[in-house]
């Protein structure tokens, strides 16, 4: 067995033709969906970007102990698995929240790894002294920074190396995978990750696909949305809208270029092809822009999956119902690899659905970002649920590798740790239980001051897909509440979850409004 995984970051299903969308065209997922088995009920897990890679490679939800953080040591991590079978794993990716405290052990989970670098406000060229005038005519007032060591001036100074579309760290990605499967075609037992920090914002595109997309904004570079309500213009928002369309059409060609190296290595007999994303976006639906500060909306949670198997060949260009997450694409790749599936994963294969277009994984599935609602949907409804008061809730970090995103936990917050046992997914280490408190360096980017948006909410997404108008019935709602109440067991929530949202681990649930 050979496996490509291609992951993108940001990608928004909404924008995709082979999910119905006609805002743009994107003629390569087309291709793909033609070849590969297209999931319409596919969601994230725990977001945004590394606890959602946490998912992928442990199989199990880990947004309800921790925010953003690393492969934990008892973590039972995918690749690490393959290892043992002697399958061969590799990382090509741009992402470089892997380069970060926060991010450390995932690339050391492959057999090897390649970086690119230069996405977003990675620190990468040494410009002592740039050239902040011309950044200060050239970006929009909202993008400008002369501060040191910000994301904004990290960014502008990046950019300067990008010139060519062949600078672009996406475009270098794909060039080392088609590289690695020149080089690899007559090998067996390998799995490669493609991964793309594109179309995450900045939405920095080649200059042939921004064109594609013009807009009556007159203006300095417009291409880095705000996490915040939409409160532009007409003209300065479509182009925000536009500069990820441009990108996004940037990664369909992408897309298109790996599939052609696949038609010219005839890899589609024998090789599994897995493409998705960590999250969605919001490009201004429900007046806002990104991610991570209201509610988890269609836009962000639900997201596009394809899969390709060789085994499978006549289900190409179809699709499938059954509900999937993150954390199930985990166990499929080990069980197409013919690899034991750890205990302590919560994730189940998507390969019974492959095969079977009527089989069901799940009855619901939960999601959501640590601090905030935990969200539960069956398919055709979804309730965000959220605590009373998003400040005043208990709410601990469980860990053994106390870092931030960028940063480790300061003293105030390990001052009050404490070494608890007993952990069901722990594997038997004490691990450390450190309260979240507002002193936390990251307690109004990846924690519950993040969250402007508080109200428990239920919709109908069957009959609203646009979640428009939220519901007022108390029946539904409870019996949505026993969903969220099991898949929390199931997914070994601590105590603290069950009392922050008012429901009784215990009995099936209670409902909010009672």
């Amino acid at each position: 067995m050979r496996a490509i995984f291609v992951l993108f970051d940001t990608l928004n299903r909404h924008f995709l033709e082979p999910y119905g969308a006609d805002l743009m065209q994107t003629p390569n997922f087309r291709r793909l969906a033609e070849r590969s088995v297209r999931f319409d009920a596919h969601y994230v897990g725990s977001l945004p970007c590394m606890p959602a890679r946490r998912d992928l490679q442990t199989g199990r939800l880990n947004f309800m102990h921790r925010s953003w953080g690393p492969l934990e040591p008892f973590d039972v991590a995918m690749t690490e698995v393959m290892k043992k079978q002697g399958i061969y794993s590799h990382l090509i990716t741009d992402h470089y929240h892997y380069l970060e405290v926060g991010g450390a052990g995932y690339q050391n989970a492959f057999t090897s790894f390649e970086f690119l670098r230069g996405q977003e406000g990675d620190v990468w060229k040494a410009h002592v002294a740039p050239d902040l005038d011309r950044y200060r005519q050239t970006y929009h007032p909202d993008q400008f920074t002369d501060k040191p060591g910000t994301l904004p001036l990290h960014n502008m100074i990046n950019r300067d190396y990008m010139q060519d579309e062949a600078d672009f760290s996406s475009v270098q990605c794909f060039d080392l995978g088609c590289a690695f499967l020149d080089t690899n075609k007559d090998a067996d037992n390998w799995f490669l990750q493609i991964e793309t920090f594109d179309p995450h914002e900045p939405f920095h595109a080649p200059e042939r696909w921004r064109d594609r997309f013009p807009t009556t904004y007159d203006g300095p570079i417009r291409d880095w949305p705000p996490y915040a309500p939409v409160t532009q213009g007409d003209a300065e928002a479509a182009e925000l809208r536009a500069s990820y369309m441009a990108l996004l059409a940037h990664c369909d060609a992408q897309m298109g270029r790996l599939l052609d190296k696949m038609d010219a290595l005839n890899l589609w007999e024998d090789t599994m092809l897995v493409v998705s994303t960590d999250h969605g976006y919001l490009t201004g639906e429900h007046d806002w822009w990104a991610k991570n500060r209201m509610p988890a909306y269609q836009e962000i949670a639900h997201i596009p999956l394809f899969i390709h198997h060789p085994d499978h060949p006549d289900e190409a260009g179809g699709s499938r119902d059954a509900l999937s997450q993150t954390p199930d694409l985990m166990p499929t790749f080990l069980e197409a690899f013919g690899c034991d599936i750890p205990d302590a994963v919560r994730g189940k294969s998507l390969l019974p659905v492959l095969r079977d277009a009527t089989v069901q994984n799940h009855d619901s599935v939960i999601f959501g970002y640590f601090g905030g609602a935990i969200n539960v949907t069956d398919g055709r409804h979804t309730y965000f649920r959220y605590p009373e008061n998003l400040l005043d809730q208990t709410l601990y970090q469980y860990t053994l590798l106390p870092c931030h995103m960028r940063e480790y936990f300061v003293r105030e917050e390990m001052k009050q740790a404490e070494l608890i046992s007993g952990l069901d997914y722990a594997a038997g280490y004490p691990v450390l239980r450190v309260p979240v408190i507002a002193q936390s360096p990251w307690y109004n980017s990846h924690g519950p001051a993040a969250m402007v948006a508080s109200e428990s909410l239920l919709f109908d997404i069957s009959a609203d897909p646009r979640q428009e108008t939220p519901l007022g019935d108390a029946a539904l709602d409870g019996a949505m509440a026993q969903k969220l109440v099991r898949e929390m067991r199931r997914h070994n929530a601590p105590p603290e979850a069950f009392v922050r949202l008012a429901l009784d681990p215990d009995a099936e649930a209670t409902s909010w409004q009672n």
